[in-house]
């Protein structure tokens, strides 16, 4: 899932999933340490606004620490150890007896990863958010989600009821837990920050001239597992964030982007925000097209 989501440029509502290798299931990388410490932060400053779960949530939760202290150490020994209950992360220092019940089990397992992690519950209305643990939110809350089932959850996507809605609940239901599938989600933004719950205040216009610097590519590397005794989803978001001028490291890049940005329908530019600044945006990357 290298490949920029915008690719071949053009603009189509889909799922867009891809096979996952368990090995590349999660991403740990040298970032690790830094995105946790603000993990860490933000549990201790807005745990209720990061961490939520619904009671239903809790076997399914401790089954996925489970897989996590199991699978972590196998797959990223330069990152993780396990010693007895105890899974240590080289990387930060920290130790988790993940046996103990100090913490919820979603909780601690969205402190051991860089992703943001989200458990979808079966019942007999389908899936619905049963719990995150959520750091790195693009302009939504828990507390907004928690509970609603996929379609409700996806209200707000333009054309997700008539297009995504019934291939989404199958899919889900029809998942096997061997199978790992992922996409990239992309989006454009005016803040470098990877916490959003809300749109943030703005101090300088966007410009030809700036947009490079001045707009940020966020991307998010997402990935849907399901868990075997439980059959609950969990669903997987690691977010990056770089500025466009960085981001975009070929004119094949820019155009691309352009393509994809002309053509994507009003009402999906206003949804990703990209509506306010979609003409200097536009002119930018047009003139890097041409440029870089």
């Amino acid at each position: 899932m290298s490949e920029l989501p915008f690719a071949g440029g053009g603009w189509r509502l889909q799922m867009g999933l891809r096979s996952v290798a368990p090995g590349d299931w999660l991403a740990p990388d040298d970032a690790i340490a830094a995105e946790l410490a603000e993990k860490r932060a933000l549990l201790i400053a807005r745990h209720d606004e990061v961490f939520r779960a619904l009671p239903a949530c809790g076997a399914p939760a401790a089954e996925l620490l489970e897989l996590l202290a199991e699978h972590l150490p196998a797959h990223h020994p330069d990152f993780f150890r396990r010693e007895g209950v105890w899974l240590v992360n080289r990387a930060s220092g920290e130790r988790w007896d993940v046996s103990a019940r100090a913490l919820h089990p979603l909780d601690l397992a969205g402190r051991l990863v860089q992703e943001d992690l989200c458990l979808m519950l079966p019942g007999a209305d389908g899936y619905v958010l049963g719990g995150a643990s959520l750091c790195a939110p693009n302009r939504w809350r828990i507390d907004e989600k928690l509970g609603r089932p996929l379609l409700g959850i996806h209200d707000f996507v333009p054309g997700y009821g008539e297009v995504l809605a019934r291939p989404v609940e199958r899919f889900f239901a029809e998942l096997k837990p061997e199978r790992i599938v992922g996409r990239v989600n992309w989006g454009i933004a005016d803040r470098p920050d990877r916490f959003q719950p809300v749109a943030l205040a703005r101090t300088r216009p966007v410009t030809a001239e700036n947009a490079g610097a001045e707009l940020y590519l966020r991307l998010e590397r997402q990935t849907l597992r399901k868990l075997a005794r439980s059959a609950a989803v969990l669903f997987t978001i690691r977010t990056s964030i770089a500025p466009l001028g960085r981001a975009l490291a070929t004119r094949a890049d820019a155009g691309d982007l352009a393509s994809a940005i002309h053509a994507m329908p009003d009402e999906m530019r206003r949804y990703k925000a990209i509506a306010p600044y979609a003409g200097p945006l536009l002119e930018w990357l047009e003139g890097r097209a041409l440029t870089a």
